[in-house]
């Protein structure tokens, strides 16, 4: 499994050091150059299949229709997010995080038990 240090996922995300990469305040604030904040996709895993050696770009901004994996669409919804790209080193099923809370992307870690995703309203379906 590939798995980022917390500073190549803070770069990955541009968060500044020190600080969390996640919050859960919707209000805005007075700086407009304030990270984009990644929208609670669903407030569970989702359950897939990997293949060993294939890449993967997996959602972190949680506003692909085609969740868990990437459709570009923080292109428009978060501009300065990306997708997570990675290559699992074998076959079988994973829990990749639908909360974009995790702290072990893009493979769920339990965050979503918590309060802070369980208590968010979700965004509204097309």
């Amino acid at each position: 499994m590939h798995r980022l240090s917390p500073a190549a996922l803070g770069a990955l995300l541009r968060v500044p050091r020190g600080r969390a990469p996640f919050s859960s305040s919707s209000s805005s604030s007075s700086s407009s150059s304030a990270p984009p904040q990644p929208a609670i996709a669903a407030k569970e895993p989702f359950p897939v299949e990997l293949k060993a050696g294939k890449t993967y770009a997996w959602c972190s901004c949680g506003h692909s229709k085609r969740q868990p994996f990437c459709d570009g669409s923080h292109k428009k919804a978060a501009p300065g997010m990306s997708s997570l790209r990675f290559t699992p080193q074998e076959d079988g099923p994973a829990w990749l995080c639908g909360c974009k809370r995790t702290q072990n992307p893009p493979y769920c870690d339990g965050t979503h038990n918590g309060e802070e995703v369980q208590g968010a309203p979700l965004p509204p379906q097309p």
